[in-house]
């Protein structure tokens, strides 16, 4: 973390780990499990605050951007990236949930500390900005001009058609090129991003029109969240042969439609950790026993361990994120007490959570530092305390 005053407002910058460069997402996510005592110590208020001014020069620099430098004139090593690199920039995918993840810091700020201090011109062209481009990136008039395209042999690094993704039908739905993982999407309308989406629009359309005031910009936020929101009714549900309706993971537009998860958050299995729904709605309790079958692609089973994995990771690394989430959505406390023991038998020795392991060698596993799976154990860690303290009691 990386703290001071700059132009008189103060300025955070949080590294993701092993990386020296911070993501959109995991900075939000890296401080999320502290935001419930900023009202408690100042310090922390302010370091939250200087995030939220980070992130703001952040999206104003690109929107498109996932994750920048703090060093706005230092050249990217994924300078030969097809696509609009400026300096400052990290790298360059757009994930509709970065800028899903700007609103959510901002948002629980203000609910938290009611400091209306944060809400700036900065904040405001920011938000605008947001807004602009998930209209967008919804395609109605093919108006989008974003590309990417990386000289790579990985199939999941670039969306095909020269960096344009795959035919979609509009319908009303966000494009996202990659998913939180990274990787580039299938088909372009990923259902969990869309999900965050309109959580995160409703929040914004609260802020314009009972903190600022503005209506107009606030029904502009409202009516979208409510256009995305019938969409994903219509186009992601579907009833599956065996677990009946559950969510699609993406979607086109034409009728098809991909059934998986990917471990990191938005996922279809974080829809309850997010607050898109209770833990006990049926669509989401369809949704997540199907995750938790072997009709789940990514959901694998190994000697130590079993959970979702990815694209991103390969075949046989599952990622222990994806347990935690699943111990976080739980509402079965023996099921909480199963992914504990994974998660403790799968650490390597090491005591930090990684990005993915092996699911039959845990010693294999990828990224010594990652930083948002830590802090989303901490916060699983809290929550368990908080909520059936007595399994903390438990020998693991």
């Amino acid at each position: 973390i990386d703290f001071e005053i700059i132009d008189g407002k103060p300025d955070t910058f949080i590294i993701t780990g092993d990386i020296d460069a911070m993501w959109l997402r995991e900075s939000t996510a890296q401080v999320w499990r502290y935001m419930p005592l900023i009202s408690k110590d100042e310090k922390l208020k302010e370091l939250i605050k200087g995030l939220i001014n980070r992130q703001v020069n952040c999206v104003l620099l690109d929107p498109y951007a996932n994750a920048f430098y703090k060093d706005i004139t230092k050249i990217s090593k994924w300078e030969s990236d097809i696509t609009q690199m400026l300096p400052g920039i990290h790298e360059r995918k757009w994930e509709i949930d970065s800028l899903c993840y700007v609103i959510r810091l901002a948002n629980e700020y203000y609910q938290i500390t009611k400091d209306e201090s944060i809400f700036d011109e900065d904040w405001d062209k920011a938000m605008r900005l947001i807004v602009k481009t998930f209209k967008t990136e919804q395609r109605k008039n093919k108006e989008s001009d974003y590309r990417f395209s990386r000289e790579t042999t990985s199939v999941i690094d670039s969306p095909p058609f020269e960096g344009t993704g795959r035919p979609i039908k509009t319908n009303g739905l966000i494009c996202s090129m990659f998913r939180p993982s990274d990787d580039s999407t299938l088909y372009p309308y990923l259902i969990p991003s869309n999900i965050f989406a309109v959580l995160s629009l409703r929040q914004l359309a609260i802020i314009y029109k009972n903190v600022l005031d503005e209506n107009e910009f606030a029904t502009i936020c409202k009516e979208m969240a409510s256009e995305v929101d019938e969409a994903i009714q219509k186009y992601a549900v579907s009833e599956h042969l065996n677990f009946g309706k559950i969510y699609a993971y993406e979607v086109d537009g034409f009728g098809n439609k991909l059934f998986m998860d990917d471990a990191n958050v938005p996922s279809l299995m974080s829809l309850a950790y997010l607050g898109a729904h209770k833990p006990t709605d049926e669509l989401f309790q369809n949704t997540r026993k199907f995750l938790l079958s072997e009709n789940n692609p990514y959901f694998l089973k190994g000697k130590y361990a079993e959970g979702q994995a990815s694209p991103h990771t390969g075949k046989s690394k599952i990622w222990p994120m994806g347990i935690i989430l699943r111990a976080m959505t739980s509402i079965d406390e023996q099921e909480i007490i199963k992914c504990l023991k994974m998660l403790k038998a799968t650490h390597a020795n090491t005591g930090f959570m990684h990005e993915g392991f092996n699911k039959d060698y845990p010693k294999d596993y990828s990224r010594d530092w990652f930083a948002w799976a830590n802090t989303l154990f901490g916060e699983l860690i809290l929550k368990i305390y908080n909520e059936h303290e007595s399994l903390l009691s438990i020998k693991y």
